[in-house]
């Protein structure tokens, strides 16, 4: 309803002004996948994400993996579930990056002749390879895809999100937790898409040595960005949980998705705690590690820092380091809602948060 009441709202604009808007705002994305992709994967991999695939090359897969776009730009965690995928032995085709853009950036922009058309050619896609199953990662991705493209479409395929997909097939998976991982953590939660939370806790359930604190901080939308239009809140939200976490003597914040990520990670530099995505701890237990390259450069927060330490690779996958400075000050430092030196007031003792033992 929200999506449906923003499109009609920006419906009011020119036709023009809506499809310039829909342009630039998907320019602007594809560019930092762009650069950030290729900064941390080597180009084949890569373009075994991205590139169209060519009809019928393949047999049918079960399963498309559905990793949309922005994830790439923190691709420890796109290949970390990939990893555990292989372990549940999926047989599955990926499927990331603009060139499979779900059209949310142009719905949001009231120009949704452009939007059916570009979620209607990625969901064409999905169902050419075949496969009964599409598993989204991004929140954003599976809202768009299930409630605004596919009810138009005769698509033939059930689309899910892949947390609550590994959750349901845990049994499979636990052998694979070999490494007890004794940490005391608490999960950064957002309720938007049904089930994700709560399979990403039966995940983490199932490692050895887990402890969960239950900050009991409110949770709210989809993802830390689906907050951009209320930043002060987001900031106080953000700097509620950190204070709670500090205070809770967590080992690690744990978040679930890409963009929360993004938004929390630097806040590592400065707190007692590291910030990670679930899947690293799962990753973790399997003796799985895949480097998080953004956080070390994020961290940094200087970019002339981060530009010498990624020249020799940028030259070697064709990127100007003026394009790549603009992307990572945009992308990188300037996506920062709460500053990281931010000092807030610490929680009093009385406000302790509860242990829930996780670990079975």
């Amino acid at each position: 309803m929200l999506a449906a009441t923003r499109l009609r709202l920006n419906e009011r604009r020119e036709a023009g002004e809506r499809r310039a808007t829909g342009k630039a705002g998907f320019k602007k994305m594809s560019s930092a996948v762009k650069v950030l992709s290729r900064l941390q994967l080597p180009a084949d991999l890569l373009a075994g994400f991205t590139q169209p695939a060519t009809a019928g090359s393949d047999p049918a897969p079960d399963i498309v993996m559905y990793l949309g776009c922005n994830v790439l730009k923190t691709p420890h965690i796109a290949l970390l579930c990939l990893e555990v995928l292989d372990r549940l032995g999926a047989r599955y085709k990926v499927f990331a990056g603009p060139a499979y853009c779900c059209g949310v950036i142009q719905y949001r922009a009231g120009d949704a002749k452009t939007s059916g058309r570009i979620g209607g050619s990625t969901v064409a896609g999905f169902a050419g390879t075949g496969a009964a199953r599409v598993l989204t990662w991004c929140p954003t991705c599976n809202i768009q895809l299930s409630e605004i493209v596919m009810p138009s479409t005769d698509a033939s395929f059930d689309l899910q999100h892949v947390v609550p997909y590994i959750a349901e097939r845990i049994d499979l998976l636990r052998p694979h937790f070999i490494h007890p991982v004794n940490k005391r953590i608490a999960l950064h939660e957002h309720p938007g898409v049904a089930g994700v939370t709560e399979g990403a806790i039966k995940i983490l359930a199932a490692i050895p040595g887990l402890e969960l604190v239950d900050l009991e901080q409110p949770r709210v939308g989809y993802m830390c960005n689906s907050l951009a239009p209320v930043p002060a809140y987001k900031r106080e939200l953000h700097a509620r949980e950190l204070e709670a976490a500090a205070a809770a003597g967590v080992d690690y914040l744990v978040g679930i998705y890409h963009a929360c990520h993004r938004e929390l990670c630097a806040h590592e530099a400065t707190s007692p705690f590291k910030v990670v995505n679930f899947l690293e701890l799962v990753g973790e237990a399997m003796g799985v590690e895949k480097p998080d390259l953004f956080k070390q450069w994020k961290m940094m927060q200087d970019v002339d820092r981060v530009l010498a330490e990624v020249a020799t690779h940028a030259a070697a996958a064709g990127l100007d380091l003026e394009g790549v400075r603009e992307v990572l000050l945009a992308n990188m430092l300037g996506e920062q809602p709460l500053p990281i030196d931010f000092r807030g007031k610490p929680a009093p003792e009385s406000e302790a948060a509860p242990v829930r033992v996780i670990s079975e």
